[in-house]
């Protein structure tokens, strides 16, 4: 229970936690987006977005400030994600036919990746199922993704990572790591920008 309060404690003080309430974020995680962006330039107006792992919604409502007016947003879970004004929402499997078919055939600028498997507390099987996201992600972007097109996922530092970053690099022309300064210090996630699908 100990660790339970330690995470409440923390939370609670969070001064992201405390802007995304005051700017209408669903997520603190929106901020990790926003720090990536404003480093990394990704996110422009008239874009067609993908968001992989979307709930609850705080990297589609980013995105969909930043490609608006003519831009667009699909955003697809496994859990509901309530309407967000510019976001076209999708539950289910992005593995699946649906996202494909609300493509329609057209080719996105932009996939993100906040994609987490459900955590089991054992490393290894946890860097393995998240390694199967990513691989899948990453067949994901060959689909769908402009040539010049930009990928940005969340990954975790660990056994896998270094095949991940492997695997990246095979299939994009330009790969580099960032961790924005949302991301908690302590946290072992990071996030990849990959850009130039296609190196193969």
């Amino acid at each position: 229970m100990k660790s339970n309060k330690q995470w409440l404690q923390r939370h609670v003080t969070d001064p992201y936690v405390r802007q995304a309430k005051a700017q209408g974020y669903r997520s603190r995680s929106a901020f990790k987006l926003l720090q990536i962006d404003a480093k990394e330039k990704i996110l422009k107006p008239g874009q067609l977005v993908v968001d992989l792992g979307a709930a609850p919604g705080g990297w589609s409502q980013v995105a969909a400030g930043k490609v608006k007016p003519s831009g667009r947003v699909i955003a697809i879970d496994l859990l509901p994600i309530a309407p967000i004004s510019g976001v076209t929402t999708l539950k289910g499997d992005f593995r699946g036919a649906a996202l494909l078919d609300a493509l329609a055939g057209a080719k996105a600028a932009v996939v993100l990746s906040d994609l987490s498997p459900n955590l089991s507390g054992i490393g290894n099987v946890d860097q393995a199922r998240a390694l199967e996201l990513i691989t899948a992600a990453i067949d994901f972007c060959c689909k769908v993704l402009k040539p010049e097109g930009v990928f940005v996922l969340k990954a975790f530092h660990g056994e896998a990572f270094k095949e991940v970053l492997q695997l990246l690099g095979r299939t994009f022309e330009k790969v580099k790591v960032v961790k924005p300064l949302a991301s908690r210090g302590e946290s072992a996630e990071t996030y990849v920008v990959a850009r130039g699908v296609g190196a193969l």
